[in-house]
Formats: structure tokens, sequence, C-alpha cells
């Protein structure tokens, strides 16, 4: 019996096993590093240096400012007007009307160093319930 060919022809597939682990590896490693870089990083926040931030849309929407003093009073400024003393219940649904009429609003906080971090995500966490995309910390620039 002879073959009808002699010689096997030569495989056109690549062989993607070897990129499958290597690909499996590094899935592994980047889920154990991870949660490793959340962790263990050291703030100080009084001597933090920051840039200005840029003000969006056409300068006539400025922004709501949340001011926490360090006794624990609240004050809100929107619009042009002054500061005014707020309860931290009302906060939400302040923020909540102004940003109907005008969903582009910045908010920002303006906390004293005095204040305790508690406070801040607290305040933090009720404006992202009253529908804030993003809440801005104002800090004091570095004296040299």
């Amino acid at each position: 019996m002879s073959r009808k060919h002699g010689r096997r022809k030569p495989m056109a597939e690549i062989n993607v096993v070897p990129y499958i682990d290597v690909t499996l590896v590094l899935l592994i490693i980047f889920m154990i590093t991870t949660p490793m870089l959340q962790t263990g990083v050291e703030v100080d926040l009084p001597q933090a240096e920051s840039k200005t931030v840029e003000s969006e849309g056409d300068g006539n929407n400025p922004p709501i400012v949340i001011s926490i003093k360090e006794q624990g009073q609240f004050y809100i400024k929107s619009d042009s007007q002054d500061d005014e003393p707020v309860l931290p219940e009302e906060i939400n649904s302040r923020v909540a009307a102004i940003l109907i009429n005008k969903p582009k609003t910045q908010v920002l906080i303006n906390a004293d160093k005095g204040v305790s971090y508690g406070t801040v995500v607290t305040v933090m966490a009720a404006l992202k319930n009253a529908g804030v995309p993003t809440v801005g910390l104002m800090t004091k620039p570095e004296e040299k």
C-alpha cells in the first residue's frame, strides 16, 4: 500500500495556547495587586498643592459652594447670593432643586481643616444622593 502523498502539508494555524496562558497569568497578577494599590496611602491634606480648576460653561453659571466650619455650621452659596446657613439634612434638597434648573453646575466643598473627615464624607454622600456627578474640594494654595 503506497501513500498518495509522501509528505505532510504544513499547518497554517497559530497555536494560541501560550498566549492564553500568559493572559491568564497577567490577569491573576492584576487581580492580586489592584487591592494593594487602594490602601496604605498617606495623605497630608493641609499642605496639599493644587491647581486652579477652570469653571465649566460660559461664566454665567457660578458653582454651588458648601462651606463647613470647624464648629459644625453648614453654609450654602449658590448663584450670586451670600453664604446662607443651612442644616445638614437640607443640603440634599437645596442642591437637587438648583440642579433641576442648571444641571451642569459645579459643586464644591469648602471645609475647615479642623473638620472631621467623616463630616466631609457625609456631605459628599448627600450630594451624590442629590444627583451631583462630581464633587470638588476647595483648598488653599500652599504658601512658600
